[in-house]
């Protein structure tokens, strides 16, 4: 034990060489909580209050600023007499100490979906002292808020934010609200209201509306709507602000609406290139050049209105060029451009921080040319920018990019697209590489962060990650997958802890290069060109699944048990779904008609046997994702305006199609009346031509399934359950009762696709 605390002092000593958690001071020390100690103090007591009712009287809380262990933010907590005292830096941090206390002492659980909180009767007794590495820990993508956040309540947000500090992040995107910010700045620019509303899009694209990727696409927005996301936005700051947080704001990134021509007709604009083929009507508004003063004007005029509205902490999220190329590749002029961007920001808010999403380094060719991206970067003073490295876990650009030639940057785990539903992750390289990026020599990281497109689903993957904020050294994996079995189900059980085991040496060890967009034979459109693979051999994943089924009888009341049965049974349904439907396409290429009909029939099989087992649980289901959107609304016209958003997003993606299945649910509904309904009419046509010895036109099979079922359904008015129903575990065994699952000759011929990480420095690929 003494070597041990002998070499934790040399590992601190060599962190405060090459981890100096105070770099950047001089320029970034200003972000920090405005609140009093006594704010912060009371936030984390009701925090508590709400997560244990019945208990929080067991816990104290103190907020001491001047707390730091090796000159870092901590928490210290301890037991003294019957009571659980918790000290942190902020409040922030007090909720940080009070989850693990949770987690690590009372084998607790709390995620985005389920939580498991069955408390010892006496509460353990507890002596530790933790700092965390870094003083940023950033949450969120300029896409989440679409993709999981655009139609919740105050009652989520609250929950949500509490599960935000919990786990220590102190950095975080507050972007709701900013459209109304707009209406009154193009408003005293003299725009009419219809050409405000031939701007604004809906609410479910307002994320692509912002980086100027598209306009007017599901709009126009309403009064209401804008009242309802300014009210919204207020507590969500002010709660954020309660805890700690410092609130990352939108800033101006040069996008306008096309009535600036009319409005300003000697100013000099630029047509945004048109996104994933929008057409014309909703694509390509105006970009304002940056010598321009009018840029400046605008800038300045959006962020002195959202200070007056909500206040600031000073750091702005601005992205000029998200999955777009600039207008030219001059040096010069790139280096105007984020000259201007800031100066719109400093002109209103002289200790502006600008916060800038990286992604546009690895999705865009443009940027593969260092020279431009040193011109961009260097254009703002150092450490007035902090680049967040927006898929470190994947595709790391800080080495390629030099640390971003001296700016700080946040390594995030990007992680999921579009908010589907597949199980994957990277666990090894979260578990390693976070750690030698904060210790790298010359390294300018100042933080870690999670930036998903959407939550709820993969929770432990998250959960490994936001762990990365306080561990120094790595972590043994198979003991950390087996203790989380354990904290999410409430009690020991050797066959989910086998299982969970298991998924992390394959489902959730990717370290590839592929993209991993959750997009598989049975949430595409149909075709018989789809290339599937995996990263990992089925039957260990059947294994798996096989064994998890046999924790059932004891572990069939658990909430979190039963999300996970749905959830690996869904993934097992998936693979299974790759598996026929390439016997299906083979046997359809030989003219095997007798195989086909069987392959074809089990293929089909498949999306009945997924609607079946979704519906057993309320995550998996599509009715509370269209009824919360109806519930947004004002009136029943907004009301169906907002469906046709809600279920637009997650099918078609544009008006013809244009992003089709990119954020597509495994969805209880939208299984059956999506999904399966496609497939049955392609494979019914495959079918005919095989009999009748017919020509099959793909083209024209795709161009009817769109006319007939994908178009209409984003039109359609139908019901669908907010509450499960059916037996998981009765479904799950059924499903695994049948014959042709446990195959191993039809699942042993799927290999794995071999995997390699050297080449992501110069590996370039286009979002979509």
């Amino acid at each position: 034990m003494k070597n041990k605390r002998i070499l934790f002092l040399v590992f601190l000593t060599f962190c405060n060489v090459k981890c100096d958690p105070n770099r950047f001071e001089s320029t970034l020390g200003h972000l920090k909580s405005q609140k009093d100690s006594s704010v912060q103090q009371e936030s984390v007591e009701k925090l508590i209050q709400r997560i244990l009712p019945e208990r929080y009287k067991e816990f104290s809380i103190k907020i001491e600023s001047n707390f730091t262990l090796a000159n870092k933010e901590a928490f210290q907590i301890n037991k003294i007499n019957e009571t659980i005292e918790i000290v942190g830096t902020t409040g922030v941090i007090a909720a940080t100490g009070f989850h693990y206390y949770l987690k690590y002492y009372c084998n607790a659980h709390i995620s985005w979906e389920v939580s498991q909180l069955s408390l010892p009767k006496i509460l353990p007794d507890v002596n530790i002292t933790i700092s965390l590495n870094d003083r940023f820990r950033y949450y969120q993508n300029v896409c989440t808020t679409s993709y999981s956040f655009v139609w919740w309540t105050w009652q989520q947000w609250e929950q949500h934010i509490d599960w935000i500090v919990m786990n220590s992040y102190n950095f975080v995107l507050a972007s709701n609200g900013q459209e109304a910010i707009w209406e009154r700045v193009y408003r005293k620019l003299n725009l009419t209201q219809e050409e405000i509303d031939e701007h604004f899009s809906g609410p479910a694209f307002l994320s692509w509306l912002r980086m100027g990727n598209l306009r007017g696409w599901g709009g126009p927005l309403s009064q209401a709507w804008h009242q309802r996301s300014l009210d919204l936005q207020h507590k969500i700051v002010e709660r954020l602000r309660d805890f700690g947080v410092i609130t990352i704001l939108p800033g101006f990134a040069g996008h306008v609406p096309r009535a600036f021509e009319r409005l300003f007709p000697n100013t000099t604009f630029t047509d945004v290139a048109v996104w994933n083929n929008f057409p014309n009507k909703y694509c390509c508004p105006l970009f304002i050049d940056p010598s321009e003063d009018l840029f400046q004007t605008v800038g300045k005029m959006f962020i002195e209105e959202q200070i007056e509205e909500y206040g600031t902490d000073h750091a702005y999220n601005s992205d000029s060029f998200n999955e777009m190329y600039p207008s030219s590749s001059n040096l010069t002029y790139l280096s105007n451009v984020g000259k201007s961007i800031f100066n719109a920001m400093t002109e209103a808010d002289e200790q502006a921080i600008w916060v800038l999403q990286g992604w546009m380094f690895y999705n865009d060719g443009f940027w593969a040319d260092v020279s431009r991206a040193k011109s961009f970067l260097t254009s703002v003073p150092l450490g007035k920018m902090i680049v967040l490295d927006l898929q470190s876990e994947q595709f790391p650009q800080f080495e390629r990019l030099e640390q971003y030639f001296g700016q700080p940057y946040i390594w995030c785990m990007l992680h999921n697209f579009g908010g589907t539903l597949s199980m994957y992750g990277s666990s090894d390289i979260i578990n390693t590489k976070v750690i030698e990026a904060r210790n790298a020599e010359n390294s300018t990281m100042i933080g870690t962060g999670l930036s998903m497109e959407g939550i709820n689903q993969n929770y432990v993957i998250y959960d490994l990650m936001t762990e990365q904020v306080w561990r120094n050294e790595s972590t043994n994996l198979t003991e950390w997958f087996q203790n989380y079995s354990r904290r999410r189900y409430g009690k020991t059980n050797i066959y989910a802890e086998k299982a969970w085991q298991s998924l992390q040496k394959t489902i959730y060890n990717f370290e590839g290069i592929q993209r991993m967009r959750g997009q598989f034979a049975i949430t595409r459109t149909p075709s018989i060109d789809i290339k599937t693979w995996s990263w990992y051999k089925y039957d260990d994943f059947l294994d798996a699944w096989k064994i998890f089924l046999m924790a059932s009888d004891d572990l069939k009341d658990s909430p979190g048990y039963q999300h996970d049965l749905v959830d690996i049974t869904r993934q097992i349904l998936q693979n299974n779904g790759d598996i026929y439907y390439n016997k299906m396409v083979d046997a359809f290429t030989t003219k095997n008609w007798t195989e086909f009909d069987k392959m074809g029939n089990i293929f089909k099989g498949i999306f009945l046997d997924l609607e079946s087992i979704l519906a057993t649980n309320k995550a998996f289901l599509l009715g509370p994702w269209l009824e919360a959107a109806k519930n947004s609304a004002n009136d029943s016209n907004e009301a169906k305006l907002f469906e046709f958003n809600a279920r637009n997003q997650i099918t078609l993606w544009g008006p013809w199609g244009e992003i089709m299945n990119y954020a597509i649910k495994q969805w209880s509904g939208l299984v059956k009346d999506f999904m399966y309904v496609r497939w049955e009419v392609f494979v019914d046509a495959m079918n005919y031509t095989l009999i009748y010895n017919a020509t099959f036109s793909q083209s024209l099979e795709q161009t009817l399934i769109f006319v007939l079922y994908e178009e209409p359904f984003v039109y359609k008015r139908d019901i669908y359950p907010v509450e499960p129903s059916g037996d998981p575990v009765l479904i799950a065994k059924t499903i695994a009762s049948r014959r042709w699952y446990s195959d191993s000759e039809n699942i042993l011929k799927v290999k794995p696709v071999p995997t390699n990480r050297r080449i992501v420095k110069t590996k370039f690929m286009n979002n979509k």
